[in-house]
C-alpha cells in the first residue's frame, strides 16, 4: 500500500477520535461507573434530515415506549432502531424498478453483509408500510446486481464509475468497476439470500424474484461449488500490501493449504480479516442454511426443480463435511464446533464477535438455541477458553483480532441475549449494553472492556439496528422482563 493511502483501521480510529473530542465529552464526564445515572440523549437526526421515514417503524417506537421499564433503554431503542433508515439509505430506481443503496454508517460503501443485516429487523413491519416494503425490495434488487457483477466482492460503490475504497485501490486482485473492496467471504452471498427469503416469508411478495434474481441464485450456487476447490484453486486470489497481516492472503493470494473435503473455502471472515485455515466453519453452516432457503425459493417461486435439487444436494454435502471435519473436542465442554479447520486435522478453537460466528449460529437459523452441540459451543465461546472472550469492569463479551485484545463488540452481547433462554443472563446483557454507550445513546463497533469511552466507530448502523431487533424480540417473548427495572 502506498504511503499516501490510509488503512481501514486507521480511518476508523480517526473517525472515533474525532467524535470523542467533539461530541462525547460534554455528555459523559462522570466515568464508566456513573453511566447508569446519565440521562442519555435523544440523538436522532431532525425529521427533515432523516434519509427515510417509515410510518410502521415510527408507530413501533411509540408502541414500545410504554413497554420498556428502564428509561435509558427506552432512549437507546428510540435512537437505534430507526438508525439505518434515518442515516444510511438512498432509495431510487434502476431500469424502472426499486433500487436502494445502503451504507454501513461511517463508510460510504455498500457491504452485502451489513446492508442485509441492517434491513433485517424491519421485515416484521413490512405489511404495514408499502413504502418501506419497496425500499427493501430495492435493496434485494441492488444486491442481486452486485452479486452478478462480482460474486467474490464484499463491498460495492454507490456508482460503477466511483473509485474503490482508498485502502483497496492497490489490491492485487481482479478489479471490476463498481467494486469497493474484493474480499471473498462466504457470508457475503448468504446474507442477501437470508434477506430475500425473509422478505418473501414476511410479505408473500415475489416482486424482486425476476429472471435477473434467478441468475443471481445460479451465480451463488456456482461460486460455492467453485470454492469447494475440487478442481483446482479457482479464479479468485487476493493480496494487499499492508502492515496488518490479516489484511492479505498468503501463498500468492489463494490462502493456506486445505484439503477439498466438501466444505467451501473462504479467504476472509465477516470481520474482513483473513482466515488462518480456509475452511471457516460458521460461514459453511450459514451457507447450508442459505442453500436450503434458496432451494425453497427455487421450488415455490421459480418452479425450478433442477435448481431446487442442486441447492439441497450442495447443502447436504457441505453439512456432512462439517460434521466430519468441523467438530472438535474441548477439555471442558466436550464436542464443539471448531472455528476454522484445514481438512488435514488442524483446528482453530476460538470465536469472533462478528456474525457468522459460532455464537450466532442459532440466531442465523442453522440450529435451535437449545441444540446440545450449539449449547456446548456457546459455553466455550463465552468462557476464558476462547482467546477473544474479554471480561472487564464495564462488561464481558467477545471481541476479535480486527480491533485487538481487550475490546468487546456490543454485537456479541446482543447475540448472547438473542440466543439465551435465561432471564438473568438477558437482563445482565441489557445492563451492559445500556451502560457502555459512552453517553451517546448508540451502539458502537467495540469498546474497551474497562472504559466504554474508548470505542470504535461512532456510527455503526448494523449494531444499532440489531439492538432494536433484540428489544422487539423481548417485547414479544419476554414482556415482563422488558417492563421491569434493570437495577
Amino acid at each position: 500500500m502506498q504511503s499516501s493511502d490510509v488503512t481501514r483501521r486507521a480511518w476508523l480510529k480517526g473517525a472515533a477520535a474525532l467524535t470523542l473530542s467533539s461530541r462525547i465529552r460534554p455528555l459523559y464526564g462522570l466515568g464508566a461507573a456513573a453511566a447508569v445515572d446519565l440521562h442519555l440523549p435523544e440523538a436522532r437526526p431532525k425529521p427533515a434530515d432523516r434519509r427515510f421515514v417509515s410510518t410502521a417503524v415510527e408507530e413501533t417506537i411509540r408502541e414500545l415506549q410504554g413497554k420498556i421499564g428502564d428509561p435509558n433503554l427506552r432512549v437507546i431503542f428510540a435512537n437505534c432502531f430507526p438508525n439505518t433508515l434515518d442515516t444510511t439509505v438512498w432509495p431510487g430506481s434502476f431500469a424502472g424498478k426499486p433500487d436502494t443503496y445502503v451504507v454501513t454508517g461511517d463508510i460510504d460503501a455498500m457491504w452485502l453483509r451489513d446492508s442485509s443485516a441492517q434491513l433485517w429487523p424491519y421485515l416484521s413491519v413490512l405489511k404495514r408500510d408499502a413504502k418501506l416494503r419497496e425500499l427493501v425490495e430495492g435493496v434485494i434488487r441492488r444486491q442481486g446486481r452486485m452479486i452478478r457483477t462480482d460474486p467474490y466482492a464484499n463491498a460495492f460503490t454507490r456508482n460503477p464509475t466511483d473509485k474503490a475504497l482508498s485502502w483497496a485501490v492497490h489490491d492485487k486482485t481482479t478489479h471490476i468497476p463498481g467494486v469497493a473492496e474484493r474480499k471473498w467471504e462466504i457470508d457475503s452471498l448468504c446474507y442477501p439470500i437470508r434477506l430475500a427469503y425473509g422478505y418473501w416469508q414476511a410479505t408473500g411478495g415475489v416482486e424482486p424474484f425476476d429472471s435477473d434474481w434467478k441468475q443471481t441464485a445460479q451465480t451463488v450456487l456456482e461460486t460455492f461449488r467453485t470454492q469447494q476447490r475440487k478442481d483446482g484453486k479457482g479464479p479468485y486470489s487476493f493480496q494487499r500490501s499492508s502492515p496488518i497481516p490479516s489484511d492479505t492472503v498468503p501463498l500468492s493470494g489463494f490462502g493456506n493449504p486445505a484439503r477439498p473435503v466438501g466444505m467451501i473455502f473462504s479467504m476472509f471472515r465477516p470481520s474482513d480479516d483473513a482466515c488462518i485455515y480456509p475452511l471457516f466453519v460458521p460461514a459453511n453452516l450459514f451457507a447450508v442454511t442459505s442453500l436450503r432457503q434458496l432451494a425453497e425459493l427455487a421450488h415455490e417461486v421459480f418452479k425450478d426443480e433442477k435448481l431446487h435439487g442442486e441447492c439441497l444436494a450442495l447443502a447436504d454435502e457441505v453439512e456432512e463435511a462439517v460434521k466430519q471435519h468441523g467438530i472438535t473436542e474441548d477439555a471442558k465442554q466436550g464436542r464443539i464446533f471448531a472455528y476454522e479447520v484445514d481438512g488435514y486435522g488442524n483446528v482453530l478453537k476460538m470465536d469472533d464477535a462478528n456474525a457468522p460466528g459460532l455464537l450466532s449460529l442459532a440466531y442465523l437459523g442453522y440450529c435451535r438455541a437449545d441444540d446440545p452441540l450449539y449449547q456446548r459451543t456457546r459455553a466455550f465461546t463465552l468462557s476464558p477458553a476462547n482467546p477473544y472472550f474479554f471480561k472487564g469492569s464495564a462488561a464481558e463479551g467477545v471481541g476479535g483480532p480486527h480491533i485487538g485484545l481487550g475490546y468487546i463488540w456490543p454485537i456479541s452481547i446482543m447475540m448472547r441475549a438473542l440466543t439465551s433462554g435465561n432471564d438473568g443472563e438477558i437482563r445482565q446483557c441489557l445492563r451492559w449494553l445500556r451502560d457502555t454507550t459512552a453517553g451517546t445513546g448508540f451502539m458502537h463497533e467495540s469498546f474497551q472492556r474497562d472504559d466504554p469511552k474508548d470505542f470504535t466507530r461512532p456510527w455503526f448502523a448494523w449494531a444499532n439496528t440489531l439492538f432494536g431487533e433484540l428489544i422487539l424480540k423481548l417485547a414479544k417473548e419476554r414482556p415482563a422482563l422488558l417492563a421491569a427495572s434493570l437495577d
